[in-house]
């Protein structure tokens, strides 16, 4: 196959503070969200998808995975010299909002959290890689959640910018590509976990309430495109959005709209919004299915037009199969993770990871090019992967061959969307490095090409446990040579 990736290409990985870095309250770092999501499926994910956690506080006899996650606080440096050495031109990551604004409302920021990112991005510098900085990654500050009700209240605009102002001015030259928020369209599924608003089972209105508070970060999203730009005209700012491909079970009518409708809801409502700076011409009707309407203030309009991305960022891991006319009992006693989560049905022709999620390569190019084909502005894939048990065998040795298999076939979908003639700017990989999983919190389901000794609790142990100690994966020296090549291996 002929390789059409660019020279500039930015091929690296991708991580999230909460996931990795730990060192929850060291240096004057305050709560944030994930810093009171427990371990466990049943505990954290099903909080997630209820809209109803477990507690808004630490409770004793829990265990909170973010506390240490993998220790990157204190082994950034030994990180990225790995990054380095796999070849990364770029290393997608977050600033946790509570390093820097511990209550998120703080009149001075926290000064020993600047500096740790100070270092971490010379460091980077230092090894000629590319910072892509989220500004908000399922971070926020706990306070503004218990204090404010989340984004739900548009006084966390104020917060969010005067969080961005100190980053965009202190990071100036070191950081030239930004995220406003992570996989932002999953507030219409997630009010308690994307939006950190309270939630109550059977609110009517709660779709709506999310809609609103989506469009508080929408505004925010806005004001922080025109303040990069105005720090410095090289900033290129992007949203990012969580992407499924989704398919109709059949070819009746009935099944391809409701596809379709899904799509516009899921994919296109954030995009039109972030992209275009204005709501879908259907917004109105959208709003109405959920129960009432979206709430402007006067400027509004005009802040979304003067507030659009320089480019479309995305995480992209499987497809779905949109089923209108519902799923069987038996069916839906068979789904498991993602399926489960959107209702999808099982799709015969894909096989599907241990958690479920449909392995579809070709689901990456057909959304390139429709992403391309709406928008006509830069993508950038930032994050891919398969969750997988790797084992550590003797000699420290980890074949993730699946993982090869998996990346490889996704990267070839990249290269015949270049082909297409769609511009990509970069790839970076979910989870680079192991790391704590947002869904369960668990250490054994593992995406890097660095494998970090650390376990979930199991018959001998009450806790996750382990050394902390990097090992490098098959996998770490295939992509080593894929970067090498300009993707030239993966063909």
């Amino acid at each position: 196959m002929k390789n059409y990736f660019p020279k500039n290409f930015l091929w690296g990985g991708a991580t999230a503070a909460n996931q990795l870095e730990g060192a929850y309250l060291e240096d004057g770092k305050g709560l944030a969200i994930p810093d009171i999501m427990p371990y466990g499926f049943k505990e954290r994910f099903q909080s997630i998808i209820s809209g109803k956690p477990v507690s808004l506080d630490i409770k004793e006899g829990l265990i909170y995975p973010s506390h240490v996650a993998i220790d990157h606080y204190h082994r950034y440096k030994e990180d990225i010299q790995l990054f380095k050495e796999m070849g990364f031109k770029s290393y997608r990551m977050s600033i946790a909002w509570s390093r820097i604004f511990p209550n998120g409302d703080d009149l001075t920021p926290n000064e020993e959290g600047l500096k740790f990112y100070d270092n971490l991005f010379k460091e980077l510098k230092s090894a000629s890689i590319e910072p892509v900085v989220t500004i908000s990654h399922y971070e926020l500050p706990l306070n503004l959640a218990k204090s404010y009700g989340g984004w739900e209240n548009r006084k966390l605009i104020d917060f969010y910018i005067n969080f961005c102002t100190v980053i965009f001015n202190r990071y100036n030259n070191l950081v030239k590509y930004w995220l406003t928020f992570n996989e932002v369209n999953m507030g219409i599924l997630f009010g308690q976990f994307s939006l950190c608003i309270k939630e109550e089972a059977n609110d009517p209105l709660i779709k709506i309430k999310r809609a609103q508070a989506l469009h508080h970060q929408f505004i925010a999203s806005a004001l922080a495109v025109k303040l990069a730009h105005e720090i410095n005209k090289e900033n290129k700012v992007g949203c990012m959005i969580a992407r499924m491909e989704s398919y109709p079970f059949s070819c009746h009518p009935d099944e391809v709209f409701s596809n379709y409708n899904q799509g516009i809801i899921f994919n296109d409502y954030t995009l039109s919004v972030q992209v275009k700076g204005e709501y879908l011409p259907t917004s109105k009707a959208i709003w109405a299915s959920f129960g009432g309407k979206v709430e402007f203030l006067k400027d509004d309009k005009k802040i979304l037009k003067k507030g659009k991305v320089d480019f479309i960022s995305f995480s992209y891991y499987c497809s779905s199969v949109c089923k209108v006319h519902g799923l069987t009992p038996e069916e839906k006693s068979n789904l498991v993770g993602i399926n489960a989560l959107f209702g999808s049905a099982k799709n015969p022709y894909l096989e599907a990871s241990e958690w479920g999620w449909q392995i579809d390569a070709t689901g990456l190019r057909l959304c390139l090019n429709e992403m391309y084909n709406t928008y006509n502005v830069p993508l950038m894939i930032v994050e891919n992967g398969l969750g997988a048990r790797d084992n550590l065998l003797p000699g420290n040795v980890i074949d993730d061959s699946y993982r090869i298999s998996y990346l490889k076939e996704h990267i070839k979908a990249i290269n015949l969307a270049l082909k297409d003639g769609v511009k990509v700017l970069g790839y970076t990989p979910w989870g680079c490095i192991d790391l704590v999983s947002a869904s369960g919190g668990e250490y054994d389901k593992r995406y890097g090409f660095i494998y970090v000794d650390m376990h979930d609790k199991d018959a001998t142990h009450d806790k996750p446990y382990g050394t902390f100690n990097r090992y490098k994966k098959k996998s770490f020296y295939w992509y080593q040579e894929v970067i090498k090549s300009n993707g030239s291996k993966a063909l």
